[in-house]
């Protein structure tokens, strides 16, 4: 997905700022606007967090109404919603944190929640970093109660995982 909209942006590294923060935070793009769900934001709103002028989000708005390819991604994007990992603390929620060695590899979320759910605990929320996107993506899993400390070395016994946080 993002080497597709790169191509659109190829000179213009000022848009593709723009277009990373509206990707980041999955905001929709459509008739020259923004919004969040259903919810408009203001283009100095997101100029601000990309660190433009507001006729650059306009700019860049104009390039996304006016291609097809990148118009039909940032028509249909979407939050994904609430996250609960930073507020895992005060619910009295567990959070596993992994770092993988490669992103791409297969099964490091499978064989996570697996071991979780043996050890009895059940999954509130995953989240994922999308490679592409992230230069150290990251899986979270936030989980009904805290993580005990025997599954950490299990945890880092999974294919692919090259490092374990727990808070």
């Amino acid at each position: 997905m993002w080497k597709n909209i790169k191509k659109y942006f190829e000179g213009y590294p000022e848009r593709l700022k723009v277009a990373r923060v509206l990707v980041e935070n999955g905001l929709s793009a459509r008739d020259k606007r923004v919004y969040l769900n259903q919810i408009e934001i203001p283009p100095v709103r997101i100029a601000r967090v990309a660190g433009v002028d507001r006729r650059t989000v306009n700019e860049t708005l104009k390039t996304i109404k006016d291609n097809r390819e990148i118009r039909l991604i940032f028509e249909e994007m979407r939050s994904a919603g609430h996250s609960l990992k930073e507020i895992a603390r005060p619910l009295n929620l567990g959070v596993v944190e992994i770092t993988p060695v490669d992103a791409k590899t297969a099964g490091i979320l499978a064989n996570s929640a697996t071991l979780l759910a043996k050890a009895g605990l059940s999954i509130r929320q995953a989240i994922v970093d999308d490679p592409e996107l992230s230069p150290e993506p990251k899986l979270a899993l936030i989980v009904e109660k805290k993580i005990p400390g025997e599954l950490i070395s299990e945890l880092l016994k999974i294919k692919g995982v090259a490092k374990i946080s727990v808070y």
